[in-house]
Formats: structure tokens, sequence, C-alpha cells
């Protein structure tokens, strides 16, 4: 590094003992992204945070002053390690305040069971925490949060339904009920006759012939009452 930074912007050894001193540092990296491994994050994805992290430190490290570059470097990636998981790595985002306090929570509960043979309440885990109820619940109800379940993911007790065959949609019926509604007060403005025409031809399923008898009408007179009515309501249905 000292080597570099006796170098001119323009020489391109800076480039290349940049590089090298990447490439020494990235195990380094990678043990402490080990580090938060088992808290919803990937490794692969960890080690990729640690690698921006150290090449951050690279950049930023200035060798006159004397600290030695690792103790400048492990704050930063560790510092982008945490900034990922407060920022980026929430599936809804969440106030830091309630994230710092969920993150207390397991902490605080294993060492109260332990001093208690038995798991704390509420009331004694927001105690020992120094917070209300309230903003426990909430912390914990954060951590719910961290990576939402996926819609192909079995629920729960389901016999391997999928999550998605469970989510509420849209009931046809309300349509056809609304429909019907309609319907009735359209019907309702239609002559007498033409209603019972309208009946016998759609619920009697009579012939218009057959109609035409019943009503002492000639049938091509039926078949112009029966376009004239359906005309009417066509007009009178929402589309």
């Amino acid at each position: 590094m000292r080597q570099r930074a006796a170098l001119t912007v323009g020489d391109p050894d800076r480039a290349r003992l940049r590089n090298r001193v990447i490439e020494a540092n990235l195990p380094m990296a990678g043990r402490l992204a080990r580090r938060y491994t088992g808290r919803g994050e990937s490794y692969d994805d960890l080690a990729q945070v640690g690698a921006l992290g150290l090449i951050k430190a690279v950049d930023g490290y200035d060798s006159s002053r004397g600290v030695p570059f690792v103790s400048y470097a492990v704050p930063t990636i560790l510092g982008g390690i945490r900034r990922h998981f407060r920022d980026k790595a929430w599936a809804i985002r969440i106030p830091r305040a309630a994230q710092e306090l969920g993150a207390q929570v397991p902490e605080a509960r294993g060492r109260l069971a332990q001093q208690r043979g038995r798991q704390p309440t509420d009331r004694e885990l927001a105690d020992d925490l120094e917070v209300t109820v309230a903003q426990l619940l909430a912390a914990v109800a954060a951590l719910g949060v961290y990576r939402l379940a996926s819609l192909n993911e079995p629920r729960p007790g389901a016999d391997g339904i999928g999550r998605h065959a469970l989510k509420g949609a849209v009931d046809a019926g309300y349509a056809t009920v609304d429909e019907h509604l309609t319907l009735r007060l359209l019907l309702a403005a239609i002559p007498a006759r033409e209603r019972r025409i309208l009946t016998m031809r759609f619920y009697g399923d009579l012939t218009q012939a057959e109609i035409a008898v019943r009503v002492g009408l000639s049938q091509m007179h039926v078949s112009r009452l029966l376009k004239r009515s359906l005309a009417q309501l066509r007009t009178g249905m929402p589309r």
C-alpha cells in the first residue's frame, strides 16, 4: 500500500498493486463474511458484500497515517456487511430501531430462560431490554418480515398445498348477484305480455311457434317482440 501511495495517479502500476492487495486480502473478507452466515443470507452474497467492503477499504486507506491496513479494513468490511443486513436484506423496510431491538431479543430470551428455568414473559423481556412491551412486540413482529415466504412454499399443516392455492381471490358470484339485481329492474320495466313471452322462451324453453299459439299472436310478431325486449335488456345492462 505504501508503494502504491508513492506512485502518481496515472501510473499503471497503481492499478496492478491495488489488485494485488485486493486479491491478497479476499480470504480475510471471506472469513469476516462467514461470521454472519445462518442469519438468512447465503455465504456467497455475504462474501460479495465483504469483497466490496474490502475494495472500499483499499481505495480509502491512507498509508501516511501509520495505521496498519488490516486495522482499517476490518471495520470497513464489517460495517458494509452490517449495512447490507440493515438496508438490503429485509423483504420490507423496517425502522432501524426495530431491527436493532429485534436482533437483541433472541439473546435476551435465551439468557433469561436460563436464569429463570422457564421462558420469560413479554413484560420480563421488555424490562430486561429497557423498552415497552409494545416496542418489544413490534420488534418481534418485524423479524417475521425479514424473508417473506414464497407462494410456492407449502403451508405448514396444509398437506403440501402451496400458499398460492390458499390466497384469496375475487368471487365471481358477486358479479352475478349485481347482474341479477339489475336484470330484475329492467324486466320490471317491460310490459307484462313481453315478460311472459321471455319467460316461456328462456325458462319454459318453448319455440316461437309454441309461444305464438299460447299468446294468440303470429310467430313473426312473437319474434319481433323478443328482439325488441332483448335489445332493451342489453341496453340497460352494464358493459
